[in-house]
């Protein structure tokens, strides 16, 4: 281990065992994953364990994971951070939709830190700063930040990365108001730049076709994996217009690609497909999941 590796390790302990006095509490414990912490790890270490991925050559750049609970994507979650097994990263920057109305095209976090019953996971707030700073800069607008969110899409990843990454990691969380193609661009070449800068690991929070029967939903949902494994963020909003596949997600995915494949040749590999009907064994109406890793050679 270099010495700059074990600065990096012994500073994300001490912002792991930090107390923070401004803390976004969490809405979801106890309700999309468990609240109690040995339940909590002992179920997002068993999704993991579970999960059989292919032996991957290169560096996982940025992951896709869904975002519902727990009970219904755990399992398709679990493939993606199985990959990240044995890794660290300094830097993980989430890009979710936001499912509630709210003023402002990108918003963040306006607290310090994220809490889950496994700990408090700081905010990078110098990151956070220079990206409203840069897409001021290229778009004009930056940033909104909020206090006391509701957001799912975030949080839902948290205790997986906690769990993955026991020596602590800062968080950039990134929710999309407006996923219009011009301005995912403009943000993925600023999150380009973070990844050359930082070595940030990026994670598209995303869930697939909503509430169709599960034969259509696969259909569906296959069009915009395909779009994924093909490296194709234009091709996902030509595929949502359509209405032949459609991501709750799409505007972070395509963000996530164009940033990847912006500082070099990336392989898209995506590890696992469900819907919710595999679990309640309801397939009248279904939401689909998939998760997947970048990979850069």
């Amino acid at each position: 281990m270099t010495k700059a590796q074990e600065t990096y390790l012994c500073y994300n302990r001490n912002e792991t065992m930090k107390q923070f006095s401004d803390i976004r509490p969490s809405p979801l414990a106890g309700r999309w994953y468990p609240a109690n912490p040995k339940r909590l790890a002992e179920s997002v270490d068993g999704y993991i364990s579970q999960a059989q991925v292919p032996e991957l050559s290169g560096k996982v750049a940025a992951l896709i994971s869904p975002h519902a609970g727990h009970l219904y994507s755990g399992p398709v979650a679990g493939y993606a951070f199985k990959t990240l097994q044995g890794r660290q990263a300094d830097l993980v920057v989430i890009l979710s939709p936001f499912h509630q109305l709210h003023p402002g095209e990108i918003l963040t976090t306006g607290h310090d830190a994220y809490q889950t019953p496994l700990g408090d996971v700081p905010v990078d707030r110098d990151s956070l700063e220079w990206v409203d700073s840069a897409l001021r800069d290229r778009i004009g607008t930056g940033l909104t930040q909020i206090r006391n969110d509701p957001e799912h899409a975030v949080e839902i990843l948290l205790p997986f990365f906690q769990r993955t990454f026991p020596d602590g990691f800062q968080l950039l969380p990134l929710m999309i108001r407006d996923q219009a193609p011009s301005l995912m661009r403009a943000l993925g070449s600023i999150l380009a730049a973070l990844m050359s800068s930082r070595g940030a690991l990026l994670a598209a929070s995303t869930d697939l076709s909503h509430f169709h029967p599960a034969a259509e939903a696969r259909m569906m949902d296959q069009t915009i994996i395909d779009r994924i494994q093909a490296l194709d963020p234009e091709g996902l909003y030509q595929v949502q217009q359509s209405g032949t596949g459609s991501a709750c997600g799409l505007g972070p995915l395509a963000a996530v690609l164009w940033a990847t494949s912006e500082i070099g040749p990336v392989t898209s590999k995506i590890l696992n497909y469900a819907h919710s009907g595999d679990i309640t064994g309801d397939n009248a109406s279904v939401v689909g999941y998939t998760s997947g890793v970048l990979i850069r050679d």
